[in-house]
């Protein structure tokens, strides 16, 4: 225990921010789906949710996804492990932390992989954890390394939001993703032209050069999460959406087509939350879902939520089921896959019709 009583010594350690894990178990529910037609765009349902056939199938849900090969991923591992030889250890974390002559904060970042831990870190850890097995102690020591590798975005850091690092590691690892959209079109499904719109409409000043490189970043991104074995994606998409005219008639028409080409996608279920369906429990903004392989991770979910200026990840177990009880009651509210496929191809006529006006005013 050298290295500790050095370090107690020196007074090392670090403010950092932090919170409590929490996992939440996986709701699922079955329903049955009589709909009827009340209003004259949009059809309303009594149980709203999909029936068990367009569900995915547990192979579907069982599909490996492509190995996380990133930084991000590497640090939520190691920290998983390191908290479950914590706890065999028989310590609290606030009491590691007062070993390591650390903050409590700095060792839940740590164990919950949001900050990348150097090897003499960990050496230290196991050595606190009285872990000897040398497999083990040398695998860890590695995973520490290779956690402190740049990520493929790293290239795109000079237009990227240093907020944006954690999301862009998590979102390829995770199994499925689940996401309720009350403003603009889910990055993930945005078309170029309409990422380069939203970009000229940001407060902050940017170039056309910087807006080229952000979109060239977004569409890199769909590239990497629509690899040969993508997560499944349940996305819901407020009807204003179809509505808010980003860019213009051309702009927005080839973006409805784009969500019709993802709709046909089977890992894809895509739903439009209509405008009867009133008061909802979206009302307070965007959120997204992410579940992780718990063989992989053993921290199956968090929330990401997201606004001009920062980013929130919320993993505490009530907070987590909070917003999953949120998603199930807006997605049982949602037009039925079929419907949104309507939907979604009456807005691109709409918008083809208004293009053609705009052409021939011209």
């Amino acid at each position: 225990m050298g290295v500790l009583r050095r370090r107690a010594a020196a007074g090392k350690g670090a403010r950092e921010s932090g919170a409590d894990t929490g996992v939440f178990p996986v709701l699922r529910h079955r329903v049955t789906f009589p709909c009827r037609a009340e209003w004259p765009r949009l059809a309303v349902c009594e149980n709203h949710a999909p029936p068990a056939a367009l569900r995915p199938s547990p192979e579907q849900e069982a599909q490996p996804v492509a190995a996380a090969n990133n930084p991000t991923a590497r640090r939520r591992r190691l920290g998983v492990e390191l908290r479950r030889l914590r706890e065999i250890a028989g310590m609290t974390g606030e009491e590691a932390a007062d070993r390591m002559s650390w903050s409590g904060s700095k060792l839940s970042r740590i164990e919950r992989g949001q900050v990348a831990t150097n090897s003499d870190d960990v050496r230290d850890l196991l050595e606190l954890y009285e872990v000897t097995d040398p497999d083990l102690r040398q695998s860890l020591i590695m995973l520490a390394r290779e956690s402190r590798r740049r990520g493929w975005w790293h290239v795109y850091g000079d237009v990227m939001p240093e907020r944006f690092d954690v999301y862009l590691g998590l979102e390829p690892e995770a199994s499925t993703l689940r996401f309720f959209q009350a403003e603009i079109v889910p990055g993930l499904f945005q078309t170029a032209e309409y990422a380069r719109a939203l970009m000229r409409a940001h407060p902050s000043p940017v170039t056309e050069d910087e807006i080229e490189r952000r979109t060239e970043l977004r569409i890199r991104r769909q590239e990497v999460v629509f690899n040969d074995s993508p997560p499944h994606i349940w996305a819901l998409l407020d009807e204003s959406i179809l509505y808010r005219p980003v860019g213009g008639p051309a702009v927005m028409a080839g973006q409805m087509r784009r969500l019709l080409d993802i709709h046909e996608k089977s890992h894809v279920t895509l739903q439009v939350l209509p405008f009867a369906a009133g008061a909802h429990s979206g009302l307070n903004g965007s959120f997204d879902i992410l579940e992780f392989p718990e063989s992989d991770i053993h921290a199956p979910r968090l929330v990401h939520v997201e606004n001009l200026t920062s980013s929130l990840y919320i993993e505490k177990a009530k907070e987590v089921a909070f917003y999953t009880v949120a998603f199930e009651h807006l997605r049982t509210a949602a037009l039925h896959p079929e419907r949104t496929r309507e939907v979604l191809s009456e807005a691109e006529q709409r918008l083809r019709s208004e293009e053609e006006g705009e052409t021939d005013e011209s």
